[in-house]
């Protein structure tokens, strides 16, 4: 998947300058968002493996999208198409979608709790966040009951495993070296 990080990357940095110069970060995303689950569909899966000719998959990848593209997304599609990149389409959109989360200085957090949190709990893991993040910080919260007690949260690289479950394995894992 690395692979298609990178063919991705250059794609994603042209749409993403292009969407901050016209402020239009917003529409972008939707728009690559979209693109990119058309990408995923088995039948235009098919269709992007059959060797049809660039103009010929452009002018069926921008019938299925109609509307959803202006005529930049369009022109973006049309390069893709030439050089033979579109089922690239989802990993430029992520790749997009890291580089709106860095301009806008946000980033989602998983909060995964062994019972649910209350708005109280999980404001107050907000604010840690954001504090110790320097960003604003979307929670996406989840109940594992396996965890014993305790949280853990995953936001990009960082890990904080502050459940009983974890301090249990840490526990066996000293214990068994």
């Amino acid at each position: 998947m690395s692979d298609m990080t990178t063919i991705a990357r250059p794609y994603a940095k042209a749409a993403f300058d292009l969407a901050v110069e016209k402020g239009e970060l917003a529409q972008w995303a939707e728009m690559l968002t979209f693109a990119a689950e058309v990408t995923r569909n088995e039948t235009i899966q098919d269709i992007l493996d059959s060797g049809y000719a660039a103009d010929k998959l452009t002018e069926i990848f921008l019938s299925v999208c109609g509307e959803q593209l202006n005529e930049p997304g369009q022109n973006l599609i049309k390069v893709m198409a030439e050089n033979g990149r579109l089922k690239a389409l989802p990993a430029v959109c992520n790749e997009f979608l890291l580089l709106k989360s860095e301009q806008e200085k946000t980033i989602e957090a998983s909060v995964t709790s062994a019972v649910a949190l209350d708005d109280s709990q999980l404001e107050a893991i907000g604010k840690k966040l954001e504090q110790r993040l320097s960003r604003k910080v979307k929670l996406n919260c989840s109940v594992d009951e396996t965890l014993i007690a305790g949280v853990v949260i995953r936001a990009g690289d960082l890990v904080i495993d502050n459940s009983v479950r974890g301090k249990l394995d840490r526990l066996s894992d000293t214990l068994q070296s």
